[in-house]
């Protein structure tokens, strides 16, 4: 396997186990010695990350996340995927994430996102995935 491809799979799989249910094994498995976070309204550090999570999910018991796309370029990989927060509120079409995370040694060392709201209504028919 390429380390292209070995870094897909580590996102993949940090991404789906983490917001799964279980951030703990996320970090466990996929993180490296550090984690630098680039969305200003979370901290640094694996305990940020699984607070995050974990509150979220106290929150959101039914999220979904599914990965649309996944990119991989050098050590970075980047994830198109629809977050649907509350997936039986048909008035609540979900979130738009751009995850940009980079590697150290097949680890998670860095993340940056960008968070879209998904319009109920679009001036084109091409919907957002």
């Amino acid at each position: 396997m390429s380390d292209l491809q070995r870094n897909k799979q580590v996102v993949v799989d940090y991404y789906q186990t983490a917001f799964g249910g279980d951030p703990q094994k996320a970090v466990d498995d996929h993180f490296g010695p550090v984690y630098v976070q680039h969305n200003p309204d979370a901290q640094d550090g694996p305990e940020a990350f699984i607070g995050f999570v974990t509150w979220l999910r106290g929150e959101y018991p039914d999220l979904k996340l599914d990965i649309k796309r996944i990119i991989a370029e050098g050590d970075l990989v980047v994830t198109h995927a629809h977050l649907d927060l509350e997936p039986n509120n048909p008035d609540n079409p979900g979130r738009a994430l751009a995850d940009y995370f980079r590697l150290q040694d097949g680890k998670v060392v860095e993340h940056w996102d960008v968070i879209q709201d998904v319009p109920k209504s679009a001036a084109n028919s091409n919907g957002m995935f």
